[in-house]
């Protein structure tokens, strides 16, 4: 019998630690519909094939969706992600809104489109979800986007906030799963390049440098150089508090 490959090998390691988040959080119940927010990015596409694994094997039924949102960005490509979500095997919708041209409007010269972005998106994304009788939205969060928030809430808001594996929505319709929030990017994204899933460009806050997120990015990555396992320990600490 061959040994395993380190491919092989990471994608257990991304797989048992998805299911032990999924079990200590209770992210998943019987009959639950989920929808899967597919950006187009290498965390979504690995959560989409995470989950459709997971409802495969799962004791017992769910259901899930993908729905990725064309938000009409300049130079925007999304044939290869329709072309891989049609041959994927999952039930998927692309949804177009042009909320590109509304972000712009809305950020002052010199501010970052993140928060306008999202709230758009967010909007919309809900209500597709209502409208396909979801019960909730998955997004492909991980471990360092949950660090990098909890430091940047610290930084630069003053407060102590993290990125909660579960929370009910504001309108009280959907529970918002994030599944890999343990996971490490650096094992996502070596999944991904595997997997040589179809990736597209961010047009919008990608072109932004200097941003609060890369920031934080860059000190945990410095941090690192002399506590190797800082990352690990982090994670640990929010889930002592």
């Amino acid at each position: 019998m061959a040994a395993p490959t380190p491919e092989e090998k990471r994608f257990k390691r991304i797989y048992r630690r998805l299911l032990r988040t999924i079990r200590e959080f209770e992210l998943l119940e019987p009959n639950d519909k989920v929808m899967v927010c597919v950006s187009g990015g290498k965390d979504s596409y690995t959560l989409l094939d995470l989950l459709w694994r997971v409802r495969a094997r799962s004791p017992f039924p769910f259901e899930v969706v993908a729905v990725h949102l064309d938000q009409v960005q300049p130079g925007y490509n999304g044939e290869p992600l329709a072309k891989w979500l049609a041959g994927f095997g999952a039930p998927y919708e692309i949804v177009k809104r042009d909320t590109y041209s509304v972000v712009l409007e809305l950020t002052k010269p010199g501010g970052t489109y993140c928060s306008a972005c999202s709230r758009l998106r967010r909007g919309i994304l809900y209500d597709v979800a209502e409208r396909l009788g979801c019960t909730k939205i998955a997004l492909g969060h991980h471990r360092d986007d949950a660090l990098e928030t909890v430091m940047m809430n610290m930084f630069f808001a003053g407060k102590l906030q993290a990125m909660p594996a579960k929370y009910r929505t504001d309108c009280d319709r959907f529970d918002v799963i994030r599944p890999m929030i343990e996971i490490a990017e650096a094992d996502i994204a070596a999944h991904a390049q595997a997997q040589g899933y179809p990736i597209l460009p961010c047009n919008l806050c990608g072109t932004q440098p200097g941003l609060q997120r890369d920031q934080m990015a860059h000190l945990l990555t410095n941090l690192e150089q002399t506590i190797p396992n800082v990352r690990e320990v982090m994670l640990a600490a929010l889930k002592n508090v």
